[in-house]
């Protein structure tokens, strides 16, 4: 049965806001409270802190945790996003371009006031969830501006703190690992999916540590180490507590698919998801992946690419690779490439009939299925599957990136991690030694970074499992910001390759699916779905080679890309701010 607690809650959270009067402005810390009844008079039983604290889960993301790989390398929609392009521009309004601050006033306002609740544990506990968004709060500000004020109260028009520096961030991350520590010691021991508990704030945790600690490494701020040994100690308290597995249906062809296609997530790998309904609420994931003029995903070519083999081989290996056209190059592949790009004889979730090839509805032919549940839900604002927002398979990705970059990774933490991601779809598992002294070539030339050390080797192909296994789940923007590989980003964005004019199978069923033409498509076979002008929909070499989705000549600039800029209005209402480097003009 869906649950329907949390949305109750956060109605009531509302109308309590609304009385009380402490709602502010989304852009400034500064709103004063008018009108307010003394807080002293409220948050006095468990029900009206918890009443507060559910509204904090309006601050997780939905749909867009997903739609975020649209703006990165991974998926190609039908605008290219201006951060992937280069072409962001300083924001002018005060509070905008992600600058904005009024759910921290909401969450401080209730650290200073829980105390009025006369039990402990009872203040402890929701002071935890306080903090466990205080510190994804700040987790996600430091990723966008670097360093920012540090505010931990409540700040009213007059108080000089408004106009404070920015904060160094090591103080910042300091504090949020003492927050999200706090989180972990306080909040439930308990599995609930669509609640935040203590395992949700373990994975936060390394999360957030991983991130950090490979953002200094890579970026050479220093002092990796210690966010890099909190990743693995989170990271490895989650998968020794033995409450979370990997989801597994039985089949190594269809269990990682059925993950994300699922109505009602379970707990077996779900830490937490968003919750969805048929007559209730709904997200628009479908709609944006399947639609040819709204999203239209495209994955990308080089994605497509990085699949290994059944046999555990390198399909970049494969002489003429680069040139094998779509039915072959889906054949004896890593099982989640078909359950993450439609393959051949692709089904949709809980259909029996193989759906028509339809290349108008991506970008660049790989169409994308991850997350795109039964044909019900394409419609606009249809989709009511969950949404998974953490999810255990992070946990063993992170202890092995993590434990591969302090250079202390050995075998046996590649068979408790990214092994198991291996034993569910059935693949050969990731040898150490073998990876080390034979590193890819193509994932080198992919990532120029990664240090010429002993671990180059299993670090790259802790990368590449990485991106397989979570693609389209929000991560790779910000993966190839804290490997500083954003001119990765200038690598052309390509999809499926076309050896010339004329009739292509990509079913392997004997029938035309797809016919290419300069203009005259007479020769087409009768009933074939897709009829391409490719002077229209261009390819590389005009009449040859791969879909090109946009002619973009993309620049990432290493000076100043790997932030965001401030607001101009926010410089000008405080002189101790500095803008960003490389935004300044």
């Amino acid at each position: 049965m869906k649950e329907y607690r949390r949305t109750l809650n956060r109605v009531f959270f509302i109308v309590m806001m609304g009385v009380l009067s402490i709602a502010c402005d989304s852009d400034y810390l500064d709103t004063p409270p008018e009108h307010l009844i003394e807080a002293s008079s409220y948050f006095k039983t468990e029900e009206q802190l918890q009443a507060y604290v559910n509204g904090f889960y309006d601050m997780l993301p939905e749909e867009e945790a997903y739609t975020d790989d649209a703006a990165s390398d991974n998926v190609i929609p039908l605008s290219v996003a201006e951060r992937v392009r280069g072409s962001r521009i300083v924001p002018t309004a005060s509070g905008s371009g992600g600058w904005s601050w009024g759910d921290l006033r909401t969450i401080n306002y209730f650290l200073e006031n829980s105390n009025n609740v006369d039990d402990t544990d009872i203040e402890l506990k929701y002071n935890g969830y306080a903090k466990f968004f205080r510190a994804l709060f700040y987790y996600n500000k430091v990723k966008r501006f670097g360093d920012v004020p540090w505010y931990d109260q409540v700040l009213n028009a007059d108080d000089e703190g408004l106009y404070k520096p920015r904060d160094s961030r090591k103080l910042v991350m300091d504090n949020v690992l003492a927050d999200i520590d706090f989180a972990i010691e306080y909040l439930p021991s308990e599995v609930r999916i669509n609640e935040i508990t203590k395992y949700t704030a373990l994975i936060l945790k390394a999360r957030i540590c991983l991130f950090e600690g490979t953002f200094r490494k890579h970026h050479g701020l220093g002092d990796h180490e210690l966010f890099l040994n909190e990743a693995v100690n989170a990271s490895e308290a989650l998968i020794n507590s033995g409450v979370y597995s990997l989801y597994f249906n039985g089949d190594v062809n269809t269990s990682y698919r059925e993950l994300f296609d699922i109505y009602d997530q379970t707990s077996t790998e779900t830490i937490l998801a968003r919750d969805y309904n048929l007559d209730f609420i709904r997200h628009n994931l479908g709609n944006l992946a399947t639609s040819p003029t709204n999203g239209s995903f495209g994955a990308a070519k080089d994605l497509v690419n990085s699949y290994l083999l059944v046999d555990g081989s390198r399909f970049t290996d494969i002489s003429g690779y680069d040139t094998m056209e779509f039915y072959d190059e889906m054949q004896n592949r890593d099982p989640r490439l078909t359950q993450t790009i439609g393959g051949p004889g692709y089904t949709a979730y809980l259909s029996e009939s193989p759906e028509i090839v339809d290349i108008k509805a991506t970008t660049t032919g790989y169409r994308v299925i991850k997350g795109i549940s039964s044909k019900d839900q394409w419609g606009n604002k249809s989709s009511y599957n969950d949404l998974i927002l953490f999810r255990y398979a992070e946990a063993l990705l992170i202890f092995a990136e993590a434990k591969a970059e302090l250079e202390t990774i050995t075998q046996l933490d590649l068979d408790k991690s990214i092994n198991k991601l291996r034993d569910r779809v059935g693949m050969p598992h990731l040898d150490m030694t073998s990876a080390n002294a034979n590193p890819d070539p193509y994932l080198e030339n992919m990532y120029p970074n990664v240090s010429s050390g002993s671990n180059k080797g299993v670090i790259l192909e802790i990368r590449r499992e990485r991106r397989i296994e979570l693609f389209m789940e929000g991560f790779r923007w910000d993966d190839l910001m804290r490997w500083k590989e954003g001119k990765k980003l200038e690598q052309p964005l390509l999809g499926i390759y076309f050896g010339g004019l004329g009739a292509y199978d990509f079913n392997g069923d004997g029938g035309a699916d797809v016919y290419l033409h300069d203009g005259n498509a007479s020769g087409a076979p009768a009933g074939t779905p897709n009829i391409i002008n490719v002077n229209e929909r261009q390819l590389t070499n005009g009449t040859s080679g791969n879909f090109t989705p946009f002619n973009l000549s993309i620049t990432f600039s290493e000076d100043k890309d790997y932030y965001y800029p401030i607001p101009i209005e926010e410089l000008l209402l405080n002189k101790n701010l500095v803008q960003n480097p490389g935004w300044e003009n």
